[in-house]
């Protein structure tokens, strides 16, 4: 590396370091100007590009180093975690399947290859890596929940337990692991981990995200134990610590669900005459915790269907078509008449197909993509789209009592659970007063009292001849990675009715809210 190069780089650096992202944008581009081959600088041009929401820009950039790897493991994984946050599934696995990352033993980058797995849905591979990340020295309590986290995805639950106490060993206060530890199973008067919890919460950081998981704990094994009256005061502080630390604005939300709702008019929905060829997606959308996961191994039990869980492909490659770093907010909805639909519609085959492992047809259950149903279905014409449908009150409580992560503040108050759903459910009629016949509403209840009745109905929706067994999810053995994991090993029930009503003079203020 010349002078002057070396000068540039650690100039570019400064200016990453302190965030001031168009002078190292403008010191990047010189570097590579003298040394084009310079792979740190073709990276962090690639990180700013993605970053500043010029997501065509960031894609050839990652994609040109994708094509020139270097012998350097790290630069590797780190091009494939780019390449996987701006939808590019196979240039990231191609990088993932490079001979250096098969043969490291440094447990840290293991660590990292794992999580790169695991965002791909991979979840046998995430936890080969994560035990050669053990067997090369791994262990700390952040490791061990993530370990537990794959082996439970993975249906190894005395392993998980095992992790989760030794995680907890490590770190008393680990809240996640903790709240991971009490939904192994359902706690007893006789068994349970009420004086551990109380210890932990006494010494726990107040108004932590620690402090927010060990109270849903706490919660959790209250009401597994009978005392509800204490469940719910827990619940509340759990939920109101999350909401503390959200910034949730339900007025915003109403305005841009409004917005498009108007502009998504029937013209613009009408699909173009294309036929696109291969595997065919099949989209289970809805509100989260509405049964999304039981219709997934339901359907994907038929010999001609794949589960390939919950994708952001189809949101990523919208942010291409729209060169834009939000999947919807205002500048997308206004250059939805510019948008190619059906090269979006191809740029999300050509990343999800490989998934179908040889199935003419492949699940994506990604429950929010009931917000761009309409734009599915005009970029993808031949994709079926089935929408859960469950009771309000069962389907607002089983979200407000999940603790579901950052992704989802409307989950922590009650009035912005109740507006949510109700942005949701205006949504959902209008893409049915737009297209239709194009989605088919599965409710929950049918789907639980009468399976097989349910499934011949989606089956036949999605042109499927009926097959025996179907219905009984026992049968599917693949990863769960959702709050799920554990009900849809069991077979099908009806035990998850009106568990609200434990707290509904709790819950009155959400009732209210959901019928106003």
């Amino acid at each position: 590396m010349s002078e002057s190069t070396t000068r540039l780089w650690s100039r570019a650096q400064r200016y990453l370091a302190n965030g001031h992202m168009v002078p190292a944008r403008i010191s990047l581009e010189s570097l590579l100007q003298r040394d084009p081959a310079h792979i740190e600088a073709r990276l962090a041009l690639g990180r700013i590009a993605q970053v500043d929401g010029r997501i065509r820009d960031a894609v050839r950039c990652m994609l040109g180093v994708a094509h020139d790897l270097p012998a350097d493991a790290g630069m590797i994984s780190e091009t494939a975690e780019i390449l996987l946050g701006l939808g590019e599934t196979l240039a990231a696995r191609s990088c993932l399947d490079h001979p250096l990352l098969n043969e490291t033993s440094d447990g840290t980058l293991l660590t990292r290859l794992a999580a790169l797995r695991k965002m791909l849905g991979e979840h046998t591979e995430a936890l080969n890596l994560l035990n050669r990340a053990k067997a090369a020295g791994e262990n700390s309590a952040n490791f061990r929940f993530h370990r537990a986290l794959e082996l439970i995805f993975n249906g190894h639950m005395q392993e998980a337990a095992a992790e989760l106490n030794s995680a907890l060993d490590l770190q008393p206060t680990f809240g996640r692991a903790a709240l991971a530890l009490t939904r192994l199973r359902k706690q007893t008067p006789e068994q349970n981990h009420l004086v551990d919890l109380r210890r932990r919460l006494a010494t726990v950081s107040p108004g932590s995200e620690d402090h927010a998981a060990l109270e849903f704990a706490f919660y959790k094994e209250l009401e597994d134990t009978g005392s509800y009256e204490e469940a719910w005061t827990a619940l509340e502080r759990g939920n109101r610590l999350m909401f503390a630390r959200q910034h949730h604005d339900p007025a915003f939300a109403w305005r841009l669900f409004e917005h498009l709702v108007t502009r998504c008019t029937p013209q613009l929905l009408k699909a173009d005459d294309v036929v696109h060829e291969g595997p065919q997606p099949i989209f289970i959308v809805g509100m989260p915790r509405s049964g999304t996961t039981l219709l997934d191994r339901v359907l994907s039990n038929h010999s001609m269907v794949t589960s390939a869980g919950e994708l952001d492909e189809f949101g990523l490659q919208l942010r291409w078509a729209a060169d834009h770093g939000v999947t919807l907010d205002g500048h997308v909805l206004e250059c939805l008449d510019e948008l190619d639909f059906s090269e979006l519609g191809r740029r999300y085959l050509a990343q999800t197909q490989w998934r179908a492992n040889g199935a003419p047809f492949y699940v994506d259950k990604l429950p929010r993509n009931w917000m761009v149903a309409g734009l599915i279905h005009r970029a993808l014409p031949q994709a079926r789209i089935l929408n859960l449908v469950r009771d309000p009150m069962d389907v607002c409580f089983s979200n407000y009592r999940a603790l579901l992560g950052e992704a989802f503040p409307w989950s922590y108050d009650l009035n912005a659970l109740a507006q949510h759903y109700q942005q949701y459910r205006q949504v959902m009629a209008h893409w049915h007063a737009a297209m239709p016949g194009v989605i088919l509403d599965v409710d929950y209840a049918d789907l639980t009292r009468a399976p097989e009745t349910t499934a011949r109905k989606v089956l036949a929706f999605c042109g499927l001849e009926w097959e025996p067994g179907c219905a009984d999810v026992t049968r599917n053995k693949a990863a769960v990675a959702t709050l799920s994991m554990s009900q849809v090993r069991e077979p099908i029930h009806t035990r998850f009715f009106d568990e609200w009503r434990r707290y509904e003079k709790h819950l009155l203020p959400l009732r209210q809210a959901i019928n106003a």
